[in-house]
């Protein structure tokens, strides 16, 4: 099979430059057929992955961490434009783990470990997963894990200013920092639907998560019961608490528990839309996609693509 490996060298705050050297020879000893590319500017893994689709590539491999993965499905998406709305499976995506947040592996079941991660994809053994289309204003992308509202786009603002941490160690200083911000919560109108019936919630939010993948953050456990493949969307949102009670919810994210707190609330859904009069600030698989936005639509496109695992 020929392989498409397109290296983030920035994810990671650089690891994924220094990795490239360990990963050619991993999948050389591991005798696989491949050609390896570099982005060299934000989104253009996107374009690369589409044109290795065009090109004739068994399998897309992103190097790098959760943005990069989306960068590269957005590219897939782009190459079977009638995937979108029929049932075809977009393609083969391989994952190697080198970037700062690297939760859809974990979902996944691909290792975080680079040596391991490369053994299973020489395995070539595939799971079906599905995307999520994610509208923002009229404007339309496509993301795997985890898209976060309010609380976690601050955080993700927060990781760009920390400097070589990876993982938890970067993600737990950004959430502490974030506490401490003046954030004010958004009023925001949700509705879920699920099998023709619309489900609606109206209140004012610290954060709003909706779902593919269980883990965000490096190690939270945000939806502990979400799966990648169930054709479902996880819904979790936190209602306005005081800071010490957003101190003392750290530990439930961490595992997962937080979903038995009173001030959290659980649902499932195909399609999730929010509307708030306030502007919105988001993040998707740890890449923010807006700061000011009013209409967030999401919904589960299921089956839609195999992951080497």
């Amino acid at each position: 099979m020929k392989h498409k490996v397109i290296v983030n060298p920035i994810a990671g705050k650089g690891f994924g430059a220094r990795a490239i050297p360990k990963i050619t020879a991993l999948l050389t000893a591991h005798h696989l057929e491949f050609d390896l590319v570099c982005t060299e500017r934000p989104g253009q893994a996107v374009e690369l992955a589409c044109q290795a689709i065009l090109d004739g590539y068994d399998t897309v491999v992103a190097a790098g961490g959760d943005g990069t993965y989306q960068e590269v499905i957005n590219g897939m998406m782009l190459a079977v434009p009638d995937a979108r709305t029929n049932g075809h499976v977009i393609g083969n995506l391989g994952i190697l783990p080198v970037g700062s947040g690297c939760d859809f592996t974990w979902s996944v079941g691909i290792s975080g470990d680079l040596e391991t991660a490369c053994a299973q994809l020489a395995r070539g053994q595939t799971r079906r997963v599905d995307v999520v289309r994610l509208t923002v204003d009229g404007q339309t992308r496509y993301f795997d894990n985890e898209l976060g509202i309010g609380f976690e786009g601050v955080v993700t603002v927060e990781t760009k200013k920390i400097k070589f941490l990876r993982g938890l160690a970067l993600y737990l200083p950004a959430v502490l920092k974030s506490i401490l911000i003046s954030l004010k919560p958004a009023h925001a109108v949700i509705e879920c639907e699920l099998d023709g019936e619309t489900r609606r919630l109206e209140g004012t939010y610290l954060m709003i998560d909706v779902c593919n993948g269980g883990r965000a953050g490096g190690s939270f456990f945000v939806a502990p019961e979400a799966h990648v493949g169930d054709g479902l969307l996880d819904l979790i949102v936190v209602r306005q608490i005081p800071r010490l009670r957003m101190l003392a919810m750290i530990p439930h994210f961490l595992q997962g528990t937080h979903i038995k707190q009173p001030d959290v609330q659980t649902l499932r859904a195909r399609r999730v839309t929010i509307v708030s009069q306030d502007g919105l600030l988001a993040h998707a698989d740890g890449e923010m996609v807006c700061t000011d936005a009013h209409r967030i639509e999401c919904e589960i496109i299921p089956q839609k693509l195999n992951v080497v695992c």
